[in-house]
């Protein structure tokens, strides 16, 4: 559920953040009537986000088992790699989001309402499409059935929402770039376990082989079932008995991917 809700704040945040610039500089620049496309945009964005989530839950289940475990291994690993994508982008343009987004409304507005519709469905859709589909996958990797990680992902949200509504009335100021430093390195550790997860799937589908070979076993001291056990679970995804292939998958994903993201970014030297 924690690393649900962390999915839900993380990616509900930078959809908020969008929203609210987007809206503040038609404000600033005495464009209200423009308001309307913008929420239209907004709207029809999350419709999409909750039909294609609801596509992935309810779909699959019409499928055969190993239908449904090559599918699931395959979206958890294209779930994963937007994730690294986002976390890498959001790291670098976490300082000129603001900029960059009052462009492109300027461009919008010479053109009219469907660019502005266009502009915020674009700008909240890829943020609600890329939370369905890795929310759907780590939903399948945690193992705790809908109702939980969906009480996370919604409590997420939330708070999402609420940081946002504060960031706009200038209540609340938000160092992005560290904010989205932290989360994004907890959203790898979190991807690792999906990733891993992903493979297990592809080898119970036959794709992957190495299905019977154990990394190791520590079932015994942590069970599956036990409060720390669920815990692990539910937070990073942890399983008790991984494959030699998930291991090693585990490692050669979270230790390259972790040592890139929190290097310091160097600064271009000035004259």
């Amino acid at each position: 559920m924690l690393g649900n809700y962390l999915i839900g704040l993380r990616e509900g945040l930078e959809a908020a953040l969008v929203v609210c610039i987007l809206i503040a500089y038609l404000v600033k620049t005495g464009r209200r009537d423009a308001l309307r496309p913008v929420w239209l945009g907004v709207a029809a964005a999350c419709a999409l986000s909750l039909a294609f989530g609801a596509a992935l839950e309810f779909g699959s289940r019409e499928l055969t088992f190993e239908a449904q475990e090559a599918l699931g291994g395959t979206l958890s690993l294209v779930s994963v790699g937007l994730v690294t994508w986002m976390v890498f982008w959001m790291r670098r343009t976490a300082r000129h989001l603001r900029a960059e987004l009052h462009d492109r409304l300027d461009q919008a507005l010479t053109m009219g309402t469907t660019a502005l519709v266009a502009t915020a469905f674009l700008a909240v859709g890829r943020e609600g499409l890329e939370t369905a589909l890795f929310v759907w996958a780590s939903v399948r990797a945690s193992g705790e059935g809908t109702q939980a990680p969906l009480i996370g992902v919604l409590l997420g949200l939330a708070t999402a929402v609420l940081l946002g509504w504060l960031f706009y009335r200038g209540a609340l100021r938000i160092d992005l770039a560290r904010f989205f430093t932290v989360t994004g390195a907890l959203l790898v550790v979190v991807a690792a376990g999906v990733l891993a997860y992903g493979v297990h799937d592809l080898q119970e589908a036959r794709f992957l082989p190495g299905l019977a070979d154990k990394a190791f076993d520590v079932s015994a001291a942590v069970p599956p079932d036990s409060w720390y056990g669920t815990l692990l679970k539910g937070v990073l995804n942890f399983q008790p008995d991984p494959t030699v292939l998930q291991a090693v998958v585990w490692c050669l994903y979270v230790v390259p991917v972790l040592v890139l993201f929190l290097r310091p970014r160097r600064r271009t030297a000035t004259a």
